[in-house]
């Protein structure tokens, strides 16, 4: 139960993200996953799975969020 709900969570900062294209590297990632073929659940599940880990990261290693690492790992999927 806890993981489908935080799984609707980071899904939810997704679609956020995308909505207010802040930051914009969400959003064309977004596009780019559909362009390249994946449904739009399937590109936001797996941008939310980038995010999960970029704030993992951020949490284990109390350091800010960096919108260039984000970028670069957003960047990695395909």
């Amino acid at each position: 139960m806890e993981k489908n709900r935080l799984k609707a969570q980071m899904i939810e900062t997704v679609e956020n993200q995308i909505e207010i294209n802040d930051p914009k590297s969400t959003n064309d990632t977004f596009n780019r996953l559909k362009k390249a073929g994946y449904a739009e659940v399937k590109a936001k599940e797996m941008i939310a799975s980038v995010l999960f880990e970029e704030m993992a990261y951020i949490l284990k290693n109390k350091v800010p969020f960096d919108e260039k690492r984000y970028t670069e790992k957003l960047n990695d999927l395909n």
